[in-house]
């Protein structure tokens, strides 16, 4: 089959690789009739080179038919249509049991003392083969799917299998109380699912993004948006009575625009041989937290700061002085994908699309042309907001 590999820093191409197979009775293959780009996919593309190996296969937002099931598969049959979670889960331990899926304690990687394995994502979490492909096993098959109905476009359910769950998620951990003020940092795929979420479920929504394409987008969803400039917290302040948001959605993450001198150091240390990379990635990783600093100066004291971007760096600095005298809450981490399930295929399925996701994807594409697009959409040129590919298009 045809599939994206990774193939070094800023390299990936499509390559002939062996279809996947049945390796235990409870996997299922899937034909892929839908694959996303993410913005998770972009950390992949420029800085986990030392995790990566050669031929990886990358991508974690997709869905298809499937084809395939093993021996011990009970819930699911061949010809149906299903979104795949990015996170692979058991939904039966401890962690699944408490909605948290991208806990699970099945498949954790321990190796590197993470959390539940994951499509197409680095060694760190599994190192499985991901979705940007024409086929696709899933492991633990009955529990790792969300079938969906034959009537309505791919673009409709697509988004379930990562970026809506994981801004709702990222909306219900920063616990705004009713009718008060969001603000959003960043409006690529995951913020515009948040600020939308945030117009849904009747807050005023704030939202700061540097491209103007991104900002019109949002707007046309009850968004007000700003741009990143060196004053623009101090205006967002000004507009809540001196006070801040009631809480702050991060969703930008590690690649925040600033910290020009983390930027030159994070690249020196893709150049470094992956054993030497991976230890100081491990102990001493530093992120890029322009974003975090500004969502921290932009919520009022006693507010919740909910971090939806993936940061990934050990020795990262805080102000903990400012966050211990604002009383801040802080919440984080990978989406539970299946947790919120429920609350999400009601409204993508609604002909009214109250969170837009048919107004979201800026680029469909055939498969063969995604790596010209990981580079556009890394850019942000062509006024790309989210790529989504067509395997065998």
């Amino acid at each position: 089959m045809k599939a994206l590999t990774w193939q070094g820093k800023r390299n990936v191409s499509v390559e002939e690789v062996p279809d996947p197979q049945i390796l235990e009775p409870t996997d299922a293959i899937v034909k892929i009739t839908s694959t996303a780009i993410c913005g998770s996919d972009l950390h992949l593309y420029e800085l986990f080179g030392p995790f990566i190996d050669k031929g990886d296969v990358l991508g974690h937002e997709p869905m298809g038919v499937v084809v395939e099931v093993g021996s011990a598969v009970t819930n699911l049959a061949v010809g149906d249509r299903i979104v795949v979670p990015f996170n692979i889960s058991c939904g039966h331990c401890f962690m699944c049991r408490r909605g948290l899926q991208s806990q699970c304690e099945t498949t954790q990687v321990r190796e590197y003392g993470s959390g539940a394995a994951l499509f197409g994502y680095t060694k760190l979490y599994g190192q499985v083969p991901g979705g940007q492909a024409e086929y696709l096993r899933v492991p633990l098959a009955d529990y790792n799917h969300i079938r969906v109905g034959d009537d309505l476009p791919d673009d409709r359910y697509l988004f379930l299998s990562d970026i809506v769950p994981t801004a709702w998620q990222g909306v219900q951990y920063a616990n705004v109380p009713e009718g008060g003020t969001l603000a959003v940092m960043g409006l690529g795929p995951v913020g515009q699912f948040a600020a939308r979420i945030g117009v849904h479920l009747g807050y005023r929504v704030l939202a700061i993004e540097p491209e103007a394409e991104r900002r019109a987008m949002a707007e046309r969803h009850g968004v007000l948006t700003y741009d990143l400039t060196d004053t623009v917290v101090d205006e967002l302040l000004d507009l809540t009575e001196g006070r801040g948001a009631d809480a702050v959605v991060d969703a930008v993450g590690m690649e925040a625009h600033g910290n020009g001198g983390i930027k030159l150091a994070q690249s020196a240390v893709g150049l470094l041989p992956d054993p030497i990379a991976q230890k100081l990635m491990d102990k001493a990783g530093l992120d890029r937290l322009a974003a975090v600093y500004a969502s921290i100066d932009l919520v009022r004291r006693g507010g919740t700061v909910s971090l939806s971007g993936v940061y990934a760096g050990e020795a990262d600095v805080l102000p903990m002085k400012t966050m211990f005298d604002k009383q801040l809450n802080l919440r984080m981490g990978q989406c539970n994908v299946k947790r919120w399930i429920d609350d999400l295929l009601p409204l993508v399925e609604d002909p009214a699309d109250p969170l837009g996701v048919m107004d979201l994807v800026t680029h469909h594409a055939p498969l063969e042309d995604a790596p010209g697009l990981y580079e556009t959409f890394q850019k942000k040129e062509d006024g790309c907001i989210k790529v989504v590919l067509r395997p065998g298009a």
